[in-house]
């Protein structure tokens, strides 16, 4: 998959939330987005995902124009703010669930998946009674579960503690190796920069592609 973010502006009741953002994302690669809260990272992952569409210009996934050829990447995970899940359900019942919308996988890739982020399978504790990190694990296993070729994840380190932070990055270096675009951001800015291959400085909207952090 090859991302074109093509001069894209977007305002939202009379304000400019994102100011003309040009971006060229090819796969195999970890994309950082870099700038304090409130600048626009969260806007430009929704603006790439389809869940917002841009005022002006254009986002074009392998030369079809998003929100005209489809209205979402077609292959596509993502953790952005937080995931919804159903309360009363144990975390691998809620990712059947989710798996059956497009029944790509079965339950042993389930299985494993949640394995990778940390969780057991086999744990009849429904969703509302997990902790924080446990809510994040499971959040970032339904993102990368179908192996999609784009992964989005908003803060995916939140509420981990530094095991958690090494094994899910472990787990995004893993995806990107098998061909994935991951954008992410990440408020550990070492972490985020450890992470990358290419940066993006987010402020006030702009983005800028940062100098290359090898």
């Amino acid at each position: 998959m090859n991302i074109r973010v093509n001069n894209a502006t977007k305002y939202i009741r009379g304000s400019l939330i994102l100011n003309s953002v040009t971006m060229d994302l090819k796969g195999g690669k970890i994309y950082g987005l870099k700038g304090p809260n409130g600048s626009g990272k969260t806007m430009v992952m929704r603006l790439i995902g389809g869940l917002i569409y841009p005022t002006s210009g254009e986002i074009l996934i392998d030369g079809q124009k998003l929100g005209s050829s489809f209205d979402f990447p077609p292959s596509m995970g993502l953790l952005i703010e937080n995931p919804a899940f159903l309360p009363n359900y144990t975390g691998i019942k809620n990712l059947e669930l989710l798996a059956e919308i497009k029944s790509n996988i079965k339950i042993e890739q389930i299985r494993n998946v949640l394995t990778d982020v940390g969780l057991d399978p086999n744990d009849e504790r429904k969703y509302r009674k997990y902790s924080l990190g446990m809510k994040q694990r499971l959040g970032i296993a339904a993102a990368i579960m179908e192996e999609p070729d784009l992964i989005l994840m908003d803060e995916p380190t939140n509420a981990l503690d530094d095991n958690g932070v090494e094994q899910i990055c472990q787990l995004l270096r893993r995806e990107r190796d098998r061909g994935a675009i991951i954008i992410l951001s990440c408020h550990n800015n070492a972490t985020l920069e450890n992470m990358s291959d290419e940066l993006f400085l987010v402020s006030d909207g702009s983005v800028r592609k940062e100098v290359n952090n090898e």
